[in-house]
């Protein structure tokens, strides 16, 4: 077992030895830059005369004391535990650490702000990073109360999940030093994974709310001292409030913590963390450029996902990561509903099928696909498993449900469920039980089909009519991966939409719906027979059901002449995603693909909708397109992009997602004119500014066009000495045009390991952007010889970017390499070693496979 593991069978056997009273965690963050100090006393209660361990990973431990007993270090600790042994029925554990601070946003994470060298640190717990902090059992079940401890310069601010108390100063002999200690109360009972400690001299803006329990609830929001001009903190409060309402109303119980702090972080390697009361969010959330509105939607639905998480994570806790969607999927979809319910992204089920869903049908068409109740057998396991089925599939399935059983039926188990679980740990079977009690329904079939069954079904109408257009049969076809044949119930409806004039303008209203139950491989719709067929069939319209679907050739010519006149956006994002689909299935040339969005792109009005199309194009001509047509398809892409910025309304959220596209497309020489022209202002968009972010994204592209180099990128730098400057400026020099400059960005990412996970970011995405491909030629060897290393010796986070961010999915075609070949290869030398490394390179064959057969498809085409 390597040395950082747990399995599921060892925490079971422990937390049945064990119950965890207390903890009492004291940190001196003043030791210097590499390590800090953690004393940790832990109480607990155990059978008599049992031995199990506590979990460390430390440098060097300096004391072990059991029950006043001391015992020698070097003897009961290795890899990352600390054995205990002859317990007795109550049990005191003192341990004495120097932890070690990391720049992989893992554990206590450390990072010096370039503008003023301050110190920030954040921690990062979830899976199992609590014990690079101090002694505990990790694993969510064994839950407890902890006190915290701190001492750091006096002049940070220090944040825990518990109230902050003031300071108190450090005295030595000759009075008080440039140190204070905070002095935490215990929190209420949770798991270690989330609790946190966040210092540094972060600049913090405060506001309240009145709990629906007539609490004051403290609020603070954070970011870094030089972020401090951008933080938009009205904004971010207005969501918290309408969050906080919605939950309390529709969960039955009011907030479960004493405050809520919302701390933006430097270097953070996901989107956000729920730790209890002291939430931490990745600080490209502070918004110091104008963004699109999609990224502003996305940041409430972040905000609202944390919060619900407050209650499903925090105050009720899976019992082991097998039931980690319990807590994903219901915040997804909890998130979703209150920012369509109580914010003014009314349309985010839009989003959510736009964004989330063709997440998680991409996930679930992979041959690593798994049950949303998936097998976790180890930390290995959970680590690869934040994925698309764990929140997005889970949340459309649980949207689904909802709609089979009634919300407020729903709801009702829900909070019959937090009553009877506060401050525990459950299993799925614990939320059924209340569920079928509030609805009156047995979800033992609909569970085992829809949470323990991997894949995803594919729903076809089968539609025929008479000479006069009426239809004399109609069907719904549902079809299913041979890897996975589940037949599943889907509770939909179909919708049918025809072409009317409006003042001139046809458009697709609706002429009909029918909602039912779907089941089996055929089902019968007879209240559509003797209707006239509609000009389009939509079905799953309304986005009610989990499945892929398909338009009959009817609708979608229909669709492709008319997509722009949908009065409401989600149906127009339902034919979208149907599109995307049939490409992404070999099913549609990828060039009609392209041809269908950048035809229509201009009628579309949802932020979100327009960031994932533009993302498909983009994909669609990488991959897809076949490679004798790319070149072409991409420079004519480009050119029509620029020509819907020209033609965009000025200052739109439109316009500036169409400049940041085409400056991502540019590649021919006039091309690049335009860039270049933007960026020296000798050419300019009405109403468009060429703000501090923008202005990274132009020079990056004349970067990859050859028109731009390390010069022009150090003068960016000076003029943007801040980190985020720094991010972008990685990123520029990985992306320049030469070997040398290639080779150099190779060897900082992946043969020497000092690059912090920011900077790694970047540098990937630099790296991968090449109009001349046969630049990455020489790095498929490297990738190969170099990913296992990297997989034993990185963090997950940087290791996972690596192993997913440098496999050069893009030479699949030209004849240059036989990618599938040489990966089939590896995979063999490999074996069985190393299960989470291998399911990524094979996701990443699956992409391979998946873009050569789309080629060919597109290649047809002619």
């Amino acid at each position: 077992m390597p040395a950082e593991n747990l399995t599921r069978d060892e925490a079971a056997e422990r937390a049945r030895l064990l119950t965890v009273t207390s903890y009492d965690v004291t940190l001196d963050l003043t030791r210097g830059p590499t390590t800090f100090a953690s004393t940790t006393v832990v109480r607990f209660r155990a059978t008599a005369g049992a031995s199990t361990f506590v979990d460390l990973i430390a440098p060097e431990v300096h004391e072990v004391t059991l029950n006043g007993r001391a015992l020698d270090p070097a003897a009961v600790f290795a890899d990352s535990r600390i054995a205990v042994t002859d317990l007795a029925d109550e049990n005191e554990l003192r341990v004495v650490a120097s932890c070690a601070y990391t720049h992989s946003g893992e554990g206590l994470h450390r990072f010096v702000d370039p503008v003023d060298d301050e110190v920030y640190l954040y921690s990062q717990f979830e899976v199992a990073d609590s014990r690079r902090v101090f002694a505990v059992f990790e694993q969510p079940d064994l839950k407890s109360v902890f006190t915290f401890t701190v001492t750091a310069p006096a002049h940070w601010t220090v944040v825990s999940n518990s109230p902050t108390p003031e300071p108190v100063p450090v005295l030595d002999d000759a009075g008080p030093i440039p140190a204070s200690v905070w002095s935490f109360e215990p929190t209420a009972v949770m798991s270690s994974y989330v609790t946190a400690v966040i210092a540094g001299p972060y600049h913090e803006e405060r506001g309240e709310l009145t709990s629906s329990d007539g609490r004051t609830i403290p609020l603070g929001v954070l970011c870094r001292a030089s972020l401090a001009e951008h933080l938009d903190t009205d904004n971010i409060l207005e969501v918290t409030r309408a969050g906080f309402e919605f939950y309390e109303n529709a969960f039955g119980r009011p907030y479960p913590f004493g405050k809520y702090d919302q701390v933006f972080v430097p270097e953070f390697n996901a989107g956000a963390m729920e730790n209890a009361g002291a939430v931490t969010f990745r600080e490209s959330y502070v918004f110091r450029s104008k963004v699109p509105d999609a990224t502003i939607e996305r940041r409430a639905v972040t905000i609202l996902h944390e919060l619900a998480h407050m209650w499903f994570g925090d105050l009720v806790t899976m019992r082991w990561w097998n039931d980690l969607w319990l807590n994903e999927s219901f915040a997804e979809y909890a998130s979703t509903l209150a920012t369509a319910e109580a914010t003014r992204w009314t349309s985010a089920w839009t989003t959510f099928s736009s964004l989330e869903k063709s997440w998680a049908y991409r996930q679930d068409q992979l041959p690593s696909t798994h049950p949303i109740v998936a097998e976790i057998r180890d930390l290995a396991d959970v680590e690869v498993n934040f994925d698309g089925i764990t929140y997005a599939k889970g949340a459309s399935v649980l949207r689904q449900l909802v709609a089979w059983v009634g919300q407020e039926q729903f709801f009702a188990g829900v909070r019959a469920y937090f009553d009877k679980h506060a401050f525990g740990s459950t299993t799925l079977r614990d939320l059924l039980v209340e569920l079928e009690a509030a609805s009156g329904r047995d979800l033992t079939q609909w569970s085992a089909v829809w949470l323990e069954r991997a894949g995803v079904t594919l729903l076809r109408p089968d539609i025929t009519t008479d000479d006069d257009g009426v239809i004399t049969s109609f069907a719904i076809l549902q079809e299913v991966p041979a890897e996975h044949p589940v037949q599943r119930p889907h509770r939909l409806a179909i919708g049918g939409y025809d072409v009317v004039d409006d003042a001139g303008e046809a458009r697709l209203e609706r002429s009909v719906r029918v909602e039912l139950d779907v089941a089996g491989e055929r089902t019968e719709v007879p209240e559509l027979v003797g209707r006239r067929r509609p000009a389009l069939v939509l079905v799953n319209d309304d986005d009610l059901a989990y499945a892929k679907v398909r338009l009959d050739p009817a609708s979608l010519a229909t669709a492709v002449e008319h997509l722009g006149g949908f009065t409401s956006s989600l149906p127009r994002t339902l034919v979208w995603a149907a599109a995307w689909d049939m490409t992404r299935d070999g099913e549609w040339a990828a060039r009609d693909f392209v041809d269908l969005v950048l035809g229509n792109l201009a009628h579309e009005t949802d932020s979100s909708v327009v960031l994932v199309l533009l993302r498909q194009v983009a994909t669609a001509i990488e991959l897809y397109v076949a490679d004798e047509h790319r070149v072409e398809t991409s420079e004519a892409a480009a050119e029509r992009l620029w020509e819907l910025a020209r033609a965009a309304e000025g200052a739109s959220d439109t316009q500036l997602q169409l400049v940041k596209a085409f400056a991502g497309r540019a590649s021919a020489g006039h091309q690049l004119d335009h860039v270049a022209g933007l960026l020296d202002a000798s050419e300019s968009l009405p109403g468009l500014t060429i703000d501090t972010d923008l202005r990274w994204e132009l020079l990056t592209s004349l970067v990859a066009g050859g028109r731009a180099g390390t010069e022009a990128i150090d003068a960016a730098l000076a003029a943007d000495a801040t980190a985020t400057g720094q991010r972008a400026a990685a990123g520029a020099r990985a992306a320049i045009p030469t070997p040398a400059a290639k080779a150099e960005a190779w060897t900082s990412m992946v043969e020497i390991d000092t690059l912090p996970n920011a900077l790694l970011e970047t540098s990937i995405g630099g790296f991968m952007t090449v109009h001349d491909r046969s630049l990455l030629l020489p790095y498929v060897e490297a990738y190969f010889d170099s990913i296992e290393k990297v997989w034993t010796t990185r963090g997950n986070d940087m290791a996972q970017d690596i192993v997913q961010g440098l496999y050069p999915t893009e030479l699949a075609a030209g004849g240059a390499v036989d990618l599938l070949a040489r990966t089939d290869a590896w995979l063999a030398e490999l074996g069985d070693r190393l299960p989470g490394l291998r399911r990524m390179v094979v996701e990443n064959r699956d992409g391979v496979r998946r873009a050569l057969a789309a080629q060919e498809a597109d290649r047809a085409r002619g």
